[in-house]
């Protein structure tokens, strides 16, 4: 197969990395791909987000999949173009993608099909907001409707900061919504419009502080597969919330073909989904590449064609851990330019691979170009082991500019009664 991968952050050098590993993968080509993803596919300068110039690569180069990284070509109608173009295309149509593009979307759907997720008002104006909030307790969560990359969420502790978020987010669609108490986990299943299989579990930690403190970001670390979400819960919340979001927007007209990435809080009634996402997660996508077996390339292609039921993913039994090197100022203004260097070295330590998230040459050099800039991941026989892996490795990349967590895991360090150090 000729494969082109749209997407130029560290979910897209991941999934890169893993399709150059593919049997049935004959060329690779990234649309506009960075220097990470260079490695390991050819990279265009084409913007993806652009369907002309995309279906114009595509039929260029003879091109047998697409696969579609980032969310922001999906909701823009980039699937859609491509398949009336007649390509296979591993990733949803617009109408399927608002399932992400649209808070208030998905919170509807879950109302129409009994789907558990947490009580909601969908507002348009920032008054009318302040309104539905006296219909809620404290905590309370504030979501923009639409597409914020992982930073469209406040989590309001106090009347003050609920009503704060609110006046920032200013007139537009609203989602507020109760708070759910329990632990977050992430599921990521396959669907091809009908079949929806179970692919991966995954635990990210979205605050840009140790201790699960500051800000929201894009994610600052993950780790595959989440022992809390059990093989129990996990049948659970296929059964009761992937499967019918799947019939439904089957149903609908609108069939969900892609990965589809469910954020559920693990209540003690249960999972409840407190969000879609319609592609991997990033970071949980470089945790997940390195533990799926097969031809990863033909897998996509199943999914694309409407052959999933043919298919059986797996993953190995090795655990991964993902701890992300960000650039001082992220989640806000971050620092531009600063040199990384010593990243053979850090890949020196068995199991460790360094996907780049925002990198670009300088020359020779490699310099930051973003606020997540490199995602490094390792891989073990034990979680333990995985964190410990991915630490030395952090340790020995040299980039002044950048800060990480070192907290990466803790959840499962406390159930353990493992200590930070633990592994080898």
């Amino acid at each position: 197969m000729n494969v082109l991968l749209l997407g130029s952050g560290g979910r897209e050098d991941a999934l890169a990395w893993r399709l150059r590993q593919s049997p049935t993968c004959e060329t690779l080509i990234a649309a506009p791909g960075n220097p990470g993803i260079a490695r390991w596919a050819e990279c265009v300068p084409v913007d993806p987000c652009d369907p002309a110039a995309v279906i114009a690569l595509a039929e260029g180069r003879a091109i047998d999949l697409v696969v579609i990284g980032p969310e922001a070509p999906l909701v823009a109608g980039v699937g859609d173009a491509l398949r009336n173009a007649r390509f296979a295309v591993f990733g949803p149509n617009a109408a399927a993608a608002q399932l992400e593009g649209s808070k208030g979307f998905t919170k509807d759907l879950c109302a129409a099909n009994a789907i558990p997720t947490a009580g909601y008002v969908r507002v348009e104006t920032v008054a009318a907001a302040h309104d539905a909030l006296k219909g809620f307790g404290i905590p309370v969560v504030i979501k923009a409707d639409g597409l914020a990359a992982g930073k469209g969420v406040t989590v309001a502790m106090s009347r003050e900061e609920a009503e704060a978020a609110i006046d920032a987010a200013g007139d537009g669609p609203m989602v507020i919504e109760e708070f759910l108490s329990g632990e977050e986990a992430s599921l990521f299943a396959l669907v091809d419009g009908v079949t929806a299989v179970p692919l991966a579990s995954a635990q990210d930690h979205k605050r840009v502080g140790e201790g699960d403190t500051g800000p929201n970001t894009g994610g600052m670390g993950a780790y595959c597969p989440a022992p809390v979400l059990t093989a129990e819960l996990q049948q659970r919340a296929m059964d009761e919330i992937v499967i019918p979001t799947a019939k439904a927007m089957a149903d609908a007209g609108t069939p969900f073909s892609g990965v589809l990435y469910a954020g559920l809080m693990l209540t003690a009634d249960g999972p409840k989904l407190i969000e879609y996402n319609a592609r991997f997660g990033d970071p949980e996508c470089e945790a997940i590449m390195p533990l799926i077996e097969g031809d990863f390339a033909e897998l996509l292609l199943a999914v694309a064609t409407g052959r999933l039921g043919e298919a059986h993913p797996k993953l190995s039994a090795n655990h991964s851990m993902t701890i992300i090197v960000a650039a001082q100022g992220y989640p806000g203004t971050p620092a531009s330019g600063g040199l990384i260097r010593e990243i053979e070295a850090a890949e020196q330590v068995p199991g460790v691979t360094v996907f780049h998230a925002g990198t670009a040459r300088s020359g020779d050099t490699l310099v930051a170009k973003g606020g997540r800039v490199l995602a490094v991941t390792a891989v073990a026989d034990t979680f333990a082991n995985a964190r410990a892996r991915a630490y030395r490795a952090v340790d020995q990349i040299d980039f002044a500019d950048g800060f990480h967590r070192r907290d990466i895991g803790w959840r499962e360090l406390e159930r353990s009664g493992e200590n930070a150090l633990a592994g080898e």
